[in-house]
This record gives structure tokens, sequence and C-alpha cells, in this order.
């Protein structure tokens, strides 16, 4: 991914509509969701969700698919993947930090950090 694509994508989720409907749609999965359903979970009105939804279909983060009236929306997560890969690609590289054991936890995704629990 280069610089004017990871600052277009980056600069489509800098905004608290378009977050929360590009987490909605990553969290749906593939099938994604119609258009209106987006606006009936966020409650976002039509006119507001399509814009939004322009926005992040530009910078590469959502596809859209027509299925008879319907558009369906869905998070594009190869570029998501690319994107987070983009932003991790240096992680720890200018520190002494051991990468190979202690960068998992670090540079991962918070779903994917092992949660430490408190001994009593």
């Amino acid at each position: 991914m280069d610089t004017n694509t990871a600052l277009k994508a980056l600069a489509a989720l800098a905004q608290e509509n378009r977050l929360a409907i590009f987490r909605l749609l990553v969290e749906q999965g593939p099938s994604g969701f119609a258009a209106g359903v987006i606006g009936e979970k966020l409650g976002l009105p039509n006119a507001t969700l399509s814009f939004h939804l322009k926005e992040l279909t530009q910078a590469g983060l959502l596809t859209a698919r027509q299925e008879s009236r319907f558009i369906y929306y869905a998070a594009n997560f190869k570029v998501m993947g690319t994107l987070m890969a983009y932003l991790t690609e240096n992680c720890c590289a200018g520190s002494n930090f051991n990468c190979e054991i202690e960068s998992a936890s670090v540079c991962a995704p918070a779903s994917k950090i092992p949660s430490r629990r408190r001994k009593s």
C-alpha cells in the first residue's frame, strides 16, 4: 500500500459515523448489510448514510453489490489487512524490543491480544 492510499483510508475512518459504519460491517463479515439496515442500526438518516458510504467506498474500505433493488455494503477485508500491514510493517524496528517474542501482543489487533489476568 502506498502512502496516499493509506492516507485516504485513514481520512475516511477519521469521522465518527464512518468509523461506526466500518466497524459494524467488519463485525458482520463478508455478507455485509443492505444500506437501509446500516442506517437503522446506527440511526443515520438516508442522505447522511449515503454520503458516508460513498466516502468509505471511494477510499476502498467498502465493497458494494446490488441485489434486486437493494445495495449491500461489506468491509473490504483485503484493503483492511493491507492497511493494518502498512501501519505495522516497521513495528518495533527502532528499539531493542524482542519483536519475535513480544511484538505479537504489542503489534496485534486488540481482539488478538491475550488477556492478562491478575493474580489474586
